[in-house]
């Protein structure tokens, strides 16, 4: 469980975001202590994707704050969010197939040789990046037959595992989840899960959005659940049980004092 005495990594205050006539985000508020997973609930047009966006530099909203390490940020894309140290796996993966495993952790990242041959050629140092690559991986516990075979040749687990030890690798704050379960078996998703905790031990704080509730209940010290365009309730995972926590979601029941739960 998280330490509730731990400083606030990442927050967001009365954020709002509309499309048109439709306001995806209402004044919404969020919160993630250090080293704490913190999942995010709600129903289909809640505005958990718009919040998730906004929070990671995809979204620019119209008003409100956004606070990293105690200062107050402004992300004008995805890439300023990724220089603070915010790192995002969304549903897609971002994975290109057909290259290895190394060249996907460092993809957008290349690390190039030392010297003329990096700096007037662009030649690309690709044995230290497979050097580092394996040693996320190792450090992670994932276990992969080489670190040079095509990402294509993974299994959905494998796949997922690779999306989040790269974002691992380069986060100093905060992995952001996009439902890491979704499609994947029994097995596998029981693999994700231990990575995710994996990940959390590193000392990173974890910011889980799924509609898998008891994968929510397994993992995360802290519930955000969002409704209709802000946050309808924050709480413990021990205070609260999934029945509860539907009907606060689904609005059969008010958040009401747990709104304010830290």
């Amino acid at each position: 469980m998280s330490d509730r005495t731990a400083p606030m990594v990442l927050e967001a205050r009365g954020l709002v975001k509309c499309y048109g006539h439709v306001t995806a985000l209402d004044g919404a508020d969020f919160e993630v202590r250090a080293g704490e997973i913190m999942a995010v609930i709600g129903d289909n047009g809640a505005g958990k994707s718009s919040l998730i966006k906004a929070l990671s530099g995809a979204l620019i909203p119209e008003s409100g704050e956004i606070w990293l390490d105690g200062a107050r940020v402004h992300f004008a894309g995805p890439s300023d969010a990724r220089r603070a140290g915010i790192e995002t796996v969304y549903q897609d993966l971002a994975l290109a197939p057909a290259m290895s495993i190394a060249e996907n952790l460092f993809l957008g990242r290349e690390q190039r040789r030392a010297g003329l041959a990096g700096s007037l050629l662009r030649l690309l140092d690709r044995a230290r990046m497979e050097r580092e690559a394996a040693e996320h991986l190792r450090e992670l516990g994932i276990g992969i037959r080489s670190i040079t075979q095509a990402v294509e040749t993974l299994s959905g687990g494998q796949r997922q595992g690779i999306a989040v030890a790269r974002s691992a690798a380069f986060a100093r704050h905060v992995v952001i989840l996009d439902e890491p379960t979704a499609a994947l078996g029994v097995k596998e998703s029981g693999m994700v899960l231990d990575l995710i905790t994996r990940v959390r031990d590193r000392g990173l704080s974890v910011i889980l959005i799924s509609h898998n509730m008891p994968h929510v209940f397994a993992l995360a010290d802290r519930i955000h659940i969002q409704r209709l365009g802000r946050r309808a309730a924050l709480v413990n995972t021990r205070d609260i049980t999934m029945p509860e926590a539907v009907a606060v979601m689904t609005g059969a029941v008010g958040g009401g004092s747990r709104g304010q739960s830290r």
